[in-house]
């Protein structure tokens, strides 16, 4: 009998070609664009004729779309500088970068012969292919590199018209240019679609991708309509829970994407930022539920990340450079995850991470082999018991760590 795998095999990556990005664990997100100037989120802060197959109303203040469209004849981030991006990224531990290549507004960070909306335009002052520059650096400093792509586009005039299938041609148009243009890419993110599943053709774009980028990975939002939800045989190689931490999920790869300020996705001038603490406990939730963590940044209208994220993404590093060994290359559990903390593991080994403890010591279910030795990575000298109803884990109180307590555990197989 033939699987549909085998009748459809672009539709999916293979286990071999997901290793590295299970192994990763954590990743920059960039959302960036001439949106910063006006310090709205990109796109959402656009208010413009509605919204075709998308809601209207957004809690977000209202820049009209003739001003918000015409921020690109001011965007000249003369500041910019690719290879300092990666090298922030790189210094915060993380392994891959995804920028947004087009947003729900339609504007291009990339060369393309298809609309005059972009960052090379002649009346836009900087006039440098961005994605060109960071795709170079990327390449340079051996960072793994994705792409964000969004089907949405509320300045295309035929987009979700009568005239749809003209966006349909500009829109497989765009992606051979990024496909083709940009040396070797690694990830292909797009955002959900708006509309219904039948005024798309993703068999199509997911052919493109994987003919031209052999290996690359694509996420679950190719074919996801709004208001019509995904259609299985298209929801792509991982899930993207948004804005949340995702739960305990082995079967299927999955990345959290989450805000490193204020719940918005670009240069929002003095947003509220995740503290230390909690940018630890959304990496260590992600990596032990056997996630990953997309944390996003929006740059400056300069070009510059933001200095104080660039501070918190360096502290970030600072604790992976400790305690990488129990997060990179490890799979979640074997214990799920909780609101105590969670488990990851690498052959015979399982690291605790304990986030919360109760006031005396840890109660957690059995492992599958006995424990054989164990170390506390953060300090200090834990006793770990094991009997039938699983594991008993106490240390002293000036001991449990501020962030996240780690014990690494030899596992001898039962």
């Amino acid at each position: 009998m033939t699987t549909n795998a085998q009748q459809h095999p672009w539709r999916r990556a293979t286990a071999a070609e997901m290793q590295w990005w299970r192994d990763a664990k954590f990743g920059l997100f960039v959302h960036w664009g001439p949106a910063a100037i006006g310090g709205g989120d990109i796109s959402w802060c656009r208010k413009g004729p509605e919204r075709i197959g998308d809601h209207q109303t957004v809690a977000d203040p209202g820049i009209p779309a003739a001003v918000y469209d015409a921020f690109y004849r001011q965007f000249n981030p003369t500041l910019y500088n690719a290879r300092e991006w990666v090298a922030i990224a790189q210094a915060a531990g993380m392994k891959y970068l995804v920028l947004t290549a087009k947003h729900h507004d339609g504007f291009c960070l990339f060369e393309t012969r298809h609309t005059q909306h972009k960052i090379t335009a002649p009346d836009c002052p900087f006039r440098r292919d961005v994605v060109r520059e960071l795709a170079d650096a990327c390449h340079e400093a051996g960072m793994k590199l994705g792409l964000y792509y969004s089907a949405r586009d509320w300045y295309h005039p035929d987009y979700l018209t009568e005239n749809h299938s003209r966006y349909l041609a500009f829109y497989h148009a765009q992606l051979l240019e990024l496909l083709c243009n940009y040396g070797h890419l690694d990830v292909l993110w797009f955002d959900h679609i708006g509309g219904t599943h039948d005024q798309w053709d993703p068999d199509i774009v997911l052919r493109l991708a994987r003919a031209l980028q052999p290996g690359i990975l694509v996420n679950d939002r190719l074919h996801a309509s709004v208001h019509h939800g995904r259609v299985a045989e298209f929801q792509g190689d991982f899930d993207t829970p948004e804005q949340k931490l995702g739960t305990f999920q082995t079967e299927r790869a999955w990345e959290s994407c989450i805000c490193l300020v204020g719940g918005v996705w670009s240069y929002k001038p003095g947003g509220e930022m995740m503290d230390l603490r909690t940018c630890i406990h959304a990496l260590v939730q992600c990596v032990t539920g056997d996630g990953n963590l997309l944390l996003n940044t929006g740059p400056m209208p300069d070009g510059r990340i933001e200095p104080r994220q660039a501070e918190r993404l360096q502290e970030i590093g600072a604790w992976l450079t400790q305690y990488g060994e129990s997060v990179y290359a490890t799979r979640g559990g074997p214990l799920p995850n909780g609101d105590w903390g969670g488990s990851t593991s690498r052959g015979n080994t399982v690291y605790l991470h304990i986030l919360r403890w109760p006031e005396g010591s840890l109660r957690l279910p059995s492992l599958p082999g006995k424990v054989s030795a164990h170390t506390v990575l953060t300090g200090g000298t834990a006793t770990v018991t094991q009997d039938a109803a699983g594991l008993m884990v106490t240390l002293p109180l000036d001991r449990r760590d501020r962030y996240d307590t780690i014990i690494r555990l030899g596992i001898d197989a039962c």
